[in-house]
C-alpha cells in the first residue's frame, strides 16, 4: 500500500474495515473519537465504550454524522471498576461475538490521589488493571480471528516508570508523575507478555501497543493551567514542534490496529523530535520495559488483583 504525504504513514493508509469489528475504550473524545472516527469511515463497526452514557451516545453520533453509512455503537464501561468491567464485557460479547479489534485507549493522567472502587491507586487500577481484566474477559472473542488484534495505548512517560511490587499503589507515598509513569510501563509489559503468550499458544492474534505523543485531549485535564495553555492551539508554531492534534495522535494507534505489515509486539509513536509529534513508525521503549522477568511477576499480581484469568 502507497503511503500518503511523501512516504508518511497517514489515515488515508488505513485498510478497508468492511466486516471488521472494534472495541476502543475511552472513545468519547480525543484519541479513541479520532480512531473511532477513521475506523468507521473505513468500513468497521466500531463500538465506543465509556463511563457516561450521554457523552458515549453524543459521540458515536459524531462518528455516524461523519461518515454516512458508519456502524457506530455503544458500551458502558467503567475501568475503575471491575464490576463494571465484567458487566461491560458480557455485553460486548453477547453483542459481537467475533471481536476483531480491541484498543485500550482510556485512561487518566496525573490527577490527584485517589482509588478505584475495588482500592486500587486510581491511575494504575485504571489505565492498567482495568484494561488486563477487559482483555483477558473478551480473549476467548478474538483467539479464533485471523487478523485480530489487541492495541494497548502507553506514552513516552513510560520511562519514567518503576514497577515497585511493594508499593504498586503508591500507598506509602503518593507522586503523581511517578505513578502515570508506572501504570504506562504496565502497559507496555501486559503487551509484551500477552504476545509472547498468544505465540506460544499459536494464537492469530496480535498484541501490539502505541503512543500519541503530545497530544491535544481531555487526558490533560488535571495539569496546571499554566501547562494548560502552553499546549493551547493558539500558539500555532511556538508550540507546534511538541504538541499536535488529536488527529495526529490517534495515528500510531490506527497503524498498530489496521497496518498489514504490522508485526507481533510492535510499538508505534510520532517521528519528531523526542517522539513529541509526527507521523507514526516504529519507535523503541525502554531497556525496563523489556524484562521479561517482571513482566511475568506483573502478569501474576494483576491475575490475583483482577481475579481474571486468560486463555492463553
Amino acid at each position: 500500500m502507497a503511503q500518503g504525504g511523501g512516504g508518511k504513514w497517514t489515515a488515508a493508509d488505513v485498510p478497508d474495515q468492511h466486516g471488521r469489528t472494534a472495541v476502543i475504550t475511552g472513545a468519547n473524545s480525543g484519541i479513541g473519537l479520532e480512531a473511532a472516527r477513521v475506523l468507521a469511515a473505513r468500513g468497521a463497526t466500531v463500538v465506543l465504550a465509556g463511563r457516561d452514557p450521554d457523552r458515549t451516545g453524543a459521540a458515536a453520533e459524531q462518528v455516524r454524522a461523519a461518515a454516512p453509512g458508519a456502524v457506530a455503537e455503544t458500551a458502558q464501561l467503567d475501568l475503575a471498576s471491575l464490576e463494571s468491567v465484567r458487566k461491560a464485557a458480557a455485553d460486548i460479547a453477547a453483542r459481537f461475538p467475533r471481536l476483531d479489534l480491541l484498543i485500550n485507549n482510556a485512561g487518566v493522567m496525573m490527577p490527584p490521589y485517589g482509588l478505584t472502587k475495588d482500592g486500587f491507586e486510581l491511575q494504575f487500577g485504571t489505565n492498567h488493571l482495568g484494561h488486563f481484566a477487559l482483555t483477558g474477559l473478551l480473549l476467548p472473542t478474538m483467539l479464533d480471528l485471523p487478523g485480530s488484534r489487541v492495541v494497548t495505548v502507553s506514552s513516552f512517560g513510560h520511562r519514567t516508570g518503576r514497577m515497585n511490587f511493594d508499593d504498586l499503589m503508591s500507598s506509602r507515598h503518593y507522586q503523581k508523575m511517578a505513578a502515570y509513569g508506572r501504570s504506562k510501563l504496565a502497559n507496555l509489559m501486559f503487551t509484551y507478555e500477552l504476545q509472547r503468550r498468544l505465540t506460544a499458544a499459536q494464537a492469530p492474534t496480535m498484541a501490539l501497543a502505541a503512543h500519541p505523543g503530545t497530544a491535544r485531549t481531555n487526558l490533560a485535564r488535571h495539569m496546571s493551567p499554566l501547562s494548560n495553555a502552553a499546549m493551547g492551539s493558539g500558539l500555532g508554531p511556538l508550540n507546534s514542534w511538541w504538541v499536535q492534534s488529536a488527529e495526529m495522535g490517534a495515528l500510531p494507534t490506527l497503524r498498530a490496529a489496521t497496518d498489514p505489515a504490522a508485526t507481533a509486539g510492535a510499538y508505534y509513536g510520532p517521528d519528531g523530535f523526542m517522539q513529541f509529534t509526527g507521523n507514526p513508525v516504529l519507535v523503541r521503549s525502554s531497556g525496563r520495559s523489556h524484562n521479561a522477568e517482571v513482566q511475568r511477576r506483573l502478569w501474576a499480581e494483576s491475575e490475583k488483583l483482577t481475579q481474571v484469568s486468560f486463555p492463553v
